[in-house]
């Protein structure tokens, strides 16, 4: 958790999500490779899933395109073990995927490539404990989200939370509109109540104004549908370029 530190360290944290193997493994590999010179202060992975209830169009569509490429749990894992960053990485995976995988199994090889910590959209609080508690021995973070709907279960969710909390922008699923800043803001000062982790806010971030009026609230600004959108007609440079663009002061 250590690089999940770094990331905020003394800053408001650039944070990107991917759909592993979109376009390709070997696209992916290679942004990874090229972290160590990009904006980007965390990368979320997303691995591909049949049934992405968080996610829209645009990434479900993505994810639909790397599974039918082949792209799976293994082999994200092999990918990662072939690649090289300083900058931290934490998966966003669904947990019905973990658990076909084996919860232990997967958690070892998260460990193992070196990913920090995860996002797992789909597993509630009552079901999240003992999962929280075998990422805390791992020294993996377990990284909530919290929305404007947690209401009265906020306090209970910040509790097994490490790392950081993902902050839910917006009603709805990934790619849509993000919701009024005062009702974001209000959401983190009650976060904030409850917990010292930074608060990093996703969905409905598509543009570079976005993201600075997020960063006067939160303590990151989360890009997912962008950066996905980019990632199907980029090359490499490309694609760091306009995360820099995403992202500059």
């Amino acid at each position: 958790m250590d690089k999940i530190k770094k990331a905020f360290n003394g800053k408001k944290a650039n944070i990107g999500y991917i759909v592993a193997g979109y376009p390709n493994l070997d696209y992916t590999a290679e942004f990874i490779n090229s972290l160590d010179d990009g904006a980007l202060d965390l990368l979320e992975i997303g691995i591909a899933y049949s049934d992405p209830l968080a996610d829209g169009k645009l990434i479900s569509n993505a994810a639909f395109e790397a599974v039918q490429n082949g792209v799976n749990t293994d082999s994200v894992f092999d990918m990662l073990s072939k690649t090289k960053t300083n900058k931290c990485l934490v998966f966003l995976a669904y947990y019905n995927l973990i658990l076909a995988y084996g919860e232990d199994k997967f958690l070892q090889k998260t460990k193992e490539v070196g990913v920090s910590g995860l996002i797992v959209p789909d597993l509630p609080l009552e079901e999240s404990e003992e999962f929280a508690k075998k990422c805390a021995n791992l020294n993996l973070a377990f990284i909530p989200l919290i929305s404007v709907t947690s209401g009265n279960r906020m306090q209970d969710i910040a509790k097994h939370a490490s790392g950081f909390i993902y902050v839910v922008g917006a009603l709805g699923v990934t790619g849509g509109g993000q919701s009024p800043l005062d009702r974001i803001k209000d959401l983190i000062t009650q976060i904030r109540k409850y917990s010292n982790l930074p608060l990093a806010v996703g969905f409905g971030i598509k543009t570079n104004e976005d993201v600075k009026k997020t960063k006067l609230y939160a303590d990151g600004a989360i890009v997912g549908t962008k950066i996905v959108e980019y990632s199907g007609n980029s090359t490499i440079n490309e694609l760091n370029e306009k995360i820099k663009d995403l992202f500059k002061d």
